[in-house]
């Protein structure tokens, strides 16, 4: 005799099975811009350096710290702000952006919008003992190889692989 199977608890969608109902989306050429800041710092052996990497406020992945534009302020400098809240980092920034890539972002109303996120360089010389969201991100400094292993982006996982400081 054959048991009976139980029923299956709703699974909620992906963000891209919410993203594939609404594909206009990705074709109106609707991507909003962000702006990320990839933070390193060379290691004090000379062996070569590390990349921050932070966790997301909401799932708990691996990122790097970006925000959306603001007013007022150029893009590289609205990265430096972003990796100073995140991650209490700040330091020497390139103002133009080493690359950019691309993800998709679940929206506090429940929306899924498509990103490019512009990423500039920042060599991390100050650390804060206090920032704007300590306690609400886990911070982590690692290789390349291993920033690349934490981040599930795959533009991201390539620009953190071949990254080279300038």
């Amino acid at each position: 005799m054959k048991k009976a199977k139980a029923p299956k608890a709703a699974k909620s969608k992906t963000l891209l099975q919410k993203l594939a109902e609404t594909p206009e989306k990705l074709f109106s050429g609707a991507f909003r811009q962000q702006y990320g800041a990839l933070c390193f710092r060379y290691v004090p052996d000379g062996s070569g350096f590390e990349l921050l990497v932070v966790t997301s406020r909401d799932s708990g992945r691996w990122i790097i710290p970006k925000g959306w534009p603001m007013k007022g302020k150029k893009p590289f400098e609205a990265a430096a702000i972003e990796a100073l809240q995140e991650a209490g980092i700040s330091g020497k920034i390139r103002k133009k952006p080493v690359g950019c890539y691309t993800y998709l972002k679940l929206l506090d109303d429940g929306d899924v919008a498509p990103c490019i996120v512009d990423v500039f360089q920042i060599e991390a010389t100050t650390f804060a003992e206090k920032f704007k969201e300590k306690g609400e991100r886990t911070i982590a400094w690692v290789s390349p190889d291993e920033a690349a292993r934490r981040v599930r982006e795959i533009e991201l996982k390539s620009l953190l692989i071949e990254f080279k400081p300038r």
